[in-house]
């Protein structure tokens, strides 16, 4: 017999009262959707029923925990925990079974990585040609695009990890991350571009061309203009922005624009073992560079078995990648 006074008394006690994982799954897809009607439709119940399980709900934790207004429902304060410990409670068991399945066939699965556009080339590209290798059975996605994208595909756990940075003014706390190193970055024309015949060229002479970067406040958009202004060099006189790197690409080979890249990017697009594209970098600006990026995962690094043998390979090739450019090695677990 337990007694009132024995620890136990408080354990499991949703459990005990009758929880249901049906709710659990109602209660995270009502975060989601907003209406009781659209909740039960996806989880294909009628919305009668799902109103039950979600009064029944209520009476257990003893406390409403939706709100009714014009366009559906919105979560209290209650209801916003336990949806919050639903969704965490559903993924952790989404967890085990991917973990028993590799205890019994071998690590597989699907990893969504990403990248900003440098590492994509530098550390991305590699690790996938040697996954196809050394994890045949492991499917990778592979999204290419800022950080403020990244990061917000993290969180949402649209991503498991990616190589990037913590968007400016974004809370901290839910991330991990391991720095690699900062960005060097190249200014790029196409190949038959006047600049490429000046001798002595300097960063002033770039001037009174257009330049190509991301819209106003992107980071490299941001970092280009601070180390011109720095100089007492005044900004081009115009500056396109797009987020598209194939567009940007296809501009200089039209246009007498210059556009800051990535190095990787550059040196992939321009040397003959990579694409062999007909541009060239100019040689000014070479200790521009972004500020260092990073391996960044969630805090609670709660990644499948796939997940964390595609991260580990990534953080050992981080550690050689920064031998390889003499920086000391940052830990890595």
């Amino acid at each position: 017999m337990i007694h009132s006074d024995d620890p136990r008394v408080g354990q499991h006690l949703l459990v005990r009262k009758g929880l249901k994982f049906s709710q659990l799954r109602l209660l995270s897809v009502l975060r989601e959707t907003g209406q009781i009607g659209a909740a039960a439709q996806q989880l294909g119940m009628t919305q009668p029923a799902a109103s039950r399980l979600l009064g029944q709900l209520e009476d257990m934790i003893g406390a409403p925990i939706f709100r009714r207004h014009a366009r559906g429902v919105s979560l209290t304060e209650a209801g916003a925990i336990m949806a919050e410990q639903a969704e965490r409670t559903l993924h952790e068991l989404d967890l085990s079974q991917a973990r028993v399945m590799q205890a019994v066939q071998g690590t597989r699965g699907l990893v969504r990585i990403g990248s900003v556009t440098g590492p994509s080339l530098d550390l991305v590209l590699p690790l996938v040609r040697e996954a196809r290798v050394s994890s045949p059975a492991v499917e990778l996605a592979v999204q290419v695009d800022t950080s403020d994208r990244l990061a917000e595909g993290l969180l949402s756990r649209d991503l498991d990890f990616y190589v990037g940075r913590i968007p400016d003014g974004a809370n901290a706390q839910p991330f991990a991350v391991v720095d690699i190193g900062d960005e060097p970055i190249a200014l790029v024309v196409r190949e038959d571009h006047p600049l490429t015949r000046v001798k002595d060229l300097t960063l002033e002479q770039c001037m009174a061309y257009d330049w190509i970067s991301q819209p106003p406040g992107g980071l490299l958009r941001r970092t280009a203009e601070d180390y011109l202004l720095s100089r007492g060099l005044p900004l081009p006189r115009r500056m396109m922005g797009t987020a598209s790197t194939l567009f940007t690409l296809a501009l200089i080979r039209k246009t007498n624009a210059i556009a800051p890249l990535a190095k990787a990017v550059a040196d992939f697009f321009i040397e003959s073992s990579g694409l062999g594209s007909r541009l060239a970098s100019l040689p000014v600006a070479q200790d521009l560079t972004v500020k260092t990026y990073s391996v960044v995962t969630r805090q609670d690094r709660d990644l499948s078995p796939a997940a964390e043998t595609v991260l580990s390979a990534l953080l050992k090739r981080c550690r050689t990648y920064q031998a390889t450019i003499g920086l000391h090695p940052q830990g890595a677990d």
